[in-house]
């Protein structure tokens, strides 16, 4: 039996974590996995969770409040605990493990002596047009994610409409490859072998994605047939016509497009 106490979703934004979450919490046997250290504050973190700071003795002793506190939210009535880690939040989250577990020799290790056994799921989106196309549309609608009945589920700006802009495309085509880059030399440094989840697998065919993944987990694959999807695709004709003029006028290479300076919210 695999024996895992916890899984960390490795992703980037836009590759359908939200999707995997939701099929996951609905299990009832994966806990409730969520970015529960998205924001890289100390701060924010003992915010979320209802602690103060003047009740902890150091900064050491809030880290290590915030992770039980963490743990006990992304656990839930399971026995698991589900995190997504989106990467541009890892390097603070290493860094807060860091002053919390100054014995442990890596970050695989101090992430187990917080959660115990983890599963690594590596989810993400081989075409970094369509995922910078989501983001960019996401970021200038407002509108990041809706329920499977069409309804929305997440908004953080109040609704724009889009307008098709190449050199942020690009940009965020650079950043999003940065960013997978990033996770796969963290893979290598740490000798962690993925299991690796594809967009495209999730978006076809969700049960079958989620009876893997419960497997893996030593949880019975077959919960996965009585889950739906709850969250809807928000790709439409927009989304595609704005592909086709991209590969118009750029063409599919687009390697040298400079890291964005726009501040678009990693989710």
């Amino acid at each position: 039996m695999p024996g895992y106490a916890a899984y960390m979703i490795c992703t980037t934004p836009r590759s359908g974590s939200t999707l995997l979450c939701k099929l996951l919490a609905a299990t009832g046997v994966a806990g409730q996995p969520d970015s529960h250290f998205h924001t890289p504050s100390l701060a924010r973190w003992l915010k979320t969770f209802d602690l103060v700071r003047a009740d902890l003795a150091d900064d050491a002793s809030a880290v290590s409040a915030v992770l039980k506190a963490a743990q006990a939210r992304g656990t839930g009535t399971a026995t698991l605990f589900g995190l997504r880690m989106q990467q541009g939040s890892f390097a603070y989250f290493t860094s807060q493990l860091a002053r919390a577990f100054p014995e442990a020799a890596c970050d695989t290790a101090r992430i187990e002596a917080a959660f115990g056994k983890t599963l690594f799921l590596h989810l993400t989106r081989a075409s970094k047009l369509d995922q910078a196309i989501s983001r960019v549309k996401a970021a200038q609608t407002g509108l990041w994610h809706r329920h499977a009945d069409g309804t929305e589920l997440e908004r953080q700006s109040p609704a724009r409409a889009p307008i098709y802009d190449a050199g942020q495309i690009a940009a965020q085509m650079a950043d999003l490859s940065a960013r997978d880059a990033a996770w796969a030399r963290w893979f290598d440094i740490e000798g962690v072998v993925p299991m690796h989840l594809s967009y495209d697998a999730l978006s076809c065919d969700p049960s079958a994605v989620l009876a893997d993944v419960l497997g893996a987990l030593g949880q019975d694959p077959a919960i996965a047939g009585a889950i739906r999807p709850a969250a809807a695709k928000l790709a439409d004709a927009t989304n595609r016509a704005w592909a086709a003029r991209f590969l118009a006028e750029r063409g599919p290479d687009t390697a040298a497009a400079r890291p964005s300076s726009t501040n678009l919210t990693h989710r």
